[in-house]
């Protein structure tokens, strides 16, 4: 079970920040494999896990975006209807809350990447293996 480093962005709650993130990396060759976007207190605020964390977090704090790095979980299952229960399921009968989560492509036909961020990264890890 790999951990993942997610990078969470706060930028202008407005239209078209989204599309300038995601642009911004593009240029960099920054390939964007799960993201979530929302707005809270009049902020936008992005999460986002890529194929280059070092590099996307160059691009966000060049274009003036605070940028803060996280460890998640990262769990690939089949894209089937229960997996994610499945998955919270076992985390629970642990005593492992799961803070938020989300869904990216996992890169092969039929399989999804959930991104799990949780107390005890190292603890979920081997509730999950």
């Amino acid at each position: 079970m790999p951990r993942a480093k997610q990078l969470s962005a706060w930028v202008e709650d407005r239209p078209g920040v989204l599309g300038q993130v995601a642009r911004a990396l593009g240029e960099r060759r920054v390939s964007i494999r799960a993201f979530m976007a929302s707005s809270l207190d009049g902020k936008g605020f992005v999460r986002l896990v890529v194929d280059d964390p070092a590099a996307a977090r160059k691009v966000l704090k060049a274009h003036g975006w605070s940028v803060t790095v996280d460890e998640v979980v990262e769990v690939t299952t089949a894209d089937k209807p229960g997996a994610l229960g499945a998955v919270a399921d076992r985390l629970g009968a642990r005593g492992i809350n799961i803070q938020y989560a989300y869904v990216g492509q996992a890169g092969a036909t039929r399989k999804v990447n959930f991104y799990l961020a949780v107390a005890d990264v190292k603890a979920a890890l081997a509730a999950l293996r």
